[in-house]
């Protein structure tokens, strides 16, 4: 807590009282990822038996990111999209918190920062080009390519319209569960103990949680990459007070990775990537460190206010009122 005012791991401690709310909220965020999970497969699997599929067909295809089709990446994508609606309504029903609450300290995604957030996004990933070009192979961390491009399909234009309207939801449905309410429970949670440890666990266990989240057996420098990521969106949320730098580095690096597989590799590729080498490690790092440096950068030099004043918060469980303190 700054002078009074919260940092966004803190703002739930102007919500309803009671250090269970964060431990109970954690719970129920666990069973909304479940959830929406099994609740999409009702009409996504209903599609398939139209389309002449059997139960286990159905469920096989849905379950199926080694062999992928476009229902079943529509039916990620749309999952974890749906957890920004899940996770606003936690936020409001369970800490008495409006959703915007869970975008940024404003209350609402800064659309210039945002933007400006897009383009650093670029400059990083030029950046990780030309360490990745003087380093030995990294194949098997990403999406497997070949130097040969791939015939434009039926299959590849499905994938194509998913991956452009669905994939930056699911993105931003990620960071609103991991770098969003995750972050804000625990940080509410351990901040009643100590300011340092809940701004240190508000990012490391989430994204620890992110990082496993993709999978218990994946590679050691995968879950590296990830839990990299992870750790630098956490950070961003807290120095620049929003979630926009997480969500554009997330859709910019999505995006990137379902192109290059639809052009010159395979979805299966990006889905689930195998192997891995230790090369990638300097890879990531370069990404995620001149990204870091650049967001908050821009940040500063937008004069992005990083706290909200508690009366603010708990005001905003009637009328939402601005934080005049803050520029967008």
């Amino acid at each position: 807590m700054q002078g009074g005012r919260l940092e966004y791991h803190e703002l739930q401690r102007a919500g309803q009282p009671g250090i269970w709310r964060p431990i109970l909220g954690v719970l129920l965020a666990v069973g909304a990822f479940i959830g929406v999970t099994a609740a999409w497969l009702v009409p996504f699997s209903a599609y398939l038996f139209i389309q002449g599929y059997t139960a286990d067909e159905a469920l096989n295809t849905l379950a199926g990111v080694s062999d992928p089709t476009p229902v079943t990446l529509a039916y990620l994508n749309v999952s974890l999209a749906s957890l920004i609606p899940a996770v606003w309504l936690l936020g409001w029903a369970l800490h008495g918190l409006k959703p915007g609450w869970l975008s940024s300290i404003r209350p609402r995604i800064r659309w210039g920062y945002f933007c400006a957030c897009l383009l650093v996004s670029m400059v990083a990933l030029v950046a990780t080009v030309l360490v990745s070009l003087v380093l030995p192979d990294q194949q098997g961390t990403g999406p497997e390519v070949s130097g040969q491009l791939n015939d434009f399909t039926r299959q590849t234009r499905d994938f194509l319209v998913i991956v452009v309207f669905l994939t930056p939801l699911q993105a931003a449905g990620e960071e609103y569960f991991f770098r969003g309410y995750l972050t804000q429970a625990f940080g509410g949670f351990f901040s009643h103990f100590s300011e340092t440890a809940a701004k240190i666990l508000a990012v490391v266990v989430p994204s620890i949680l992110f990082a496993l989240a993709h999978g218990v057996g994946q590679s050691v420098p995968i879950f590296f990459d990830r839990l990299a990521f992870g750790l630098v969106a956490g950070t961003l949320v807290i120095l620049t007070g929003g979630l926009e730098a997480g969500i554009a580095m997330h859709v910019l690096n999505n995006l990137l990775a379902f192109g290059l597989a639809l052009a010159y590799g395979d979805i299966a590729s990006s889905l689930s990537p195998s192997g891995g080498t230790w090369w990638s490690i300097p890879v990531t790092l370069t990404q995620s460190l001149v990204y870091l440096g650049l967001a908050v950068l821009v940040a500063r030099r937008m004069g992005l206010s990083t706290t909200a004043d508690p009366a603010v918060l708990a005001a905003s469980r009637g009328p939402v009122y601005r934080v005049p303190s803050a520029r967008a």
